[in-house]
């Protein structure tokens, strides 16, 4: 158990206390702020230096002070983790001087993956947690994600809180009669507890020694925590992009690029690859042959593991509407049960709670497991495949070779920059009939999913069919439709 640290605050200067004017939002900064929703899917995401700025993060740092304290009706710390881009320094600290200016003490972890300042913030006195990272965005991109006291993603309603602060609509509370000042501290040393936790949460006694893996780090989070539990379980460690490069984070490689994962594991001769984003939130995995294992390949491993343990209750699986058909239909011959929800892994978690699954994920590979964790984590599901691995006494091969068939799908991004279209695109009546034309002509052999990213300036559009020359049709014509139209 990670314990707090006690809070050592200063009393507060009368003279200073006119500077909290620039956490109260003025009408030219409100006009400032898009119209549409700050926060996404995952949190608030943008290019550093437009939304994302020192002024607004010091402003998001307090309000996100104040609505935790009221939350959680005590003032202890909050943790502050973030990935190598090079501004998420700058965030940091503002948004560590709104979270101290609203009182509140901060534990800063610097470079770690989001599941460690999940995990972190759950097993510590924290009221909170907060990641700066853009995931698997590009490194102009930044984003900052915030945790409950129990290491989950914030609920809406306190998200609502928080931008009703920015926006204005929300009266300041602990500020104005508090005597204290919040402090931060460096404890850069907390990441060694999350590495542990990780190595207990494997079967007992398990041993990757004669196992050769490579991983891909991504320039980003990971570079750090990934390789030395690896290798602390005995596996020879190969690594890719393995320096915290904030130039370089996600470019061309990591789990959104795995051509050059592929390469390196038929090169080396490895049993098997992963490839982590940005943050180490989901994973992707390589088998021997170089094909591209993904989230729906190991909820099936994994599902199947324990199903038969007895240890998924009802059989079922929660994933999202991306999940491929020929793994549903495959699931449910074995007897289970598939879940689905909107994509994001923070709808996933909220299936996985009210119907009390414990294993969840996305294609995208983040991958929820309740016997071990409350949030996706990119480390831990790559060290339990492996484990898998090892106890089957088989490969990461034969285990796609007796897996199931994909469908084709065909996932297409299209940028649309003008947020308020994009936003708003299920009000285009045009692309609405080309959606229904699709889905009508491929009937019950395919079907589409049409959305706005949440993390990201692009509407995505998936085409799934029993013929691949139907997909790639159909999926030609909804972008073509999506350029003309948004």
């Amino acid at each position: 158990m990670v314990t707090s640290l006690s809070r050592n605050g200063g009393s507060r200067p009368k003279s200073l206390q006119s500077e909290l004017i620039i956490c109260t939002p003025t009408k030219e900064s409100l006009n400032e702020l898009p119209k549409t929703p700050l926060f996404g899917t995952d949190g608030i995401r943008g290019k550093a230096g437009d939304l994302l700025t020192a002024p607004f993060a010091l402003k998001l740092g307090f309000w996100a002070g104040q609505v935790l304290q009221e939350a959680s009706a005590i003032s202890a710390p909050v943790i502050i983790g973030q990935d190598s881009r090079n501004s998420s320094d700058m965030l940091a600290m503002a948004l560590a001087a709104g979270l101290t200016s609203a009182g509140l003490e901060v534990w800063q972890l610097g470079l770690c993956p989001t599941p460690c300042v999940a995990y972190l913030t759950r097993m510590s006195d924290a009221i909170g947690g907060i990641m700066i990272s853009a995931s698997h965005n590009p490194p102009e991109d930044n984003g900052i994600k915030f945790f409950g006291r129990e290491g989950t993603k914030l609920s809406n309603l306190l998200t609502q809180k928080i931008e009703a602060g920015l926006r204005g609509n929300l009266a300041r509370t602990t500020v104005e009669n508090s005597t204290q000042w919040g402090k931060t501290y460096q404890h850069q040393d907390l990441t060694k507890n999350y590495s542990q936790f990780l190595q207990e949460s494997l079967p007992s006694g398990i041993d990757l020694r004669g196992m050769r893996i490579v991983l891909d780090l991504a320039w980003g989070a990971s570079v750090e925590v990934a390789p030395a539990v690896f290798r602390a379980l005995g596996a020879e460690v190969i690594c890719l992009h393995d320096r915290a490069d904030g130039d370089r984070i996600n470019v061309n490689c990591g789990s959104t690029h795995l051509n050059l994962l592929q390469a390196a594991v038929i090169e080396t001769g490895a049993d098997l690859g992963f490839a982590f984003d940005g943050d180490a939130d989901r994973v992707m995995a390589v088998d021997a042959q170089g094909r591209v294992v993904d989230g729906d390949h190991i909820l099936y491993f994994w599902g199947q593991i324990l199903k038969d343990r007895q240890q998924l209750p009802d059989n079922a699986l929660v994933t999202t509407v991306m999940a491929n058909l020929g793994f549903e239909r495959a699931w449910r011959s074995l007897g289970g049960q598939m879940l689905r929800t909107a994509v994001g892994d923070r709808y996933v978690q909220e299936k996985m709670w009210q119907t009390g699954a414990m294993l969840g994920g996305e294609q995208s590979g983040h991958i929820i497991c309740h016997h071990h964790s409350v949030s996706g984590d990119g480390v831990q599901t790559a060290l339990h495949l492996a484990a898998l691995v090892r106890e089957l006494e088989t490969s990461l091969a034969e285990l796609v070779d007796r897996s199931f068939q994909t469908y084709p799908q065909i996932l297409r991004n299209v940028c649309v920059e003008d947020r308020e279209r994009r936003t708003r695109w299920q009000e285009c009546d045009r692309l609405q009939q080309a959606i229904a034309r699709a889905e009508v002509e491929m009937g019950d052999l395919g079907r589409v999913l049409v959305r706005a990213s949440g993390t990201e300036p692009l509407i995505r559009v998936m085409v799934e069919s029993a013929c691949a020359k139907s997909a790639q049709h159909w999926s030609d014509r909804l972008v073509s439709a999506v350029e003309s139209y948004l």
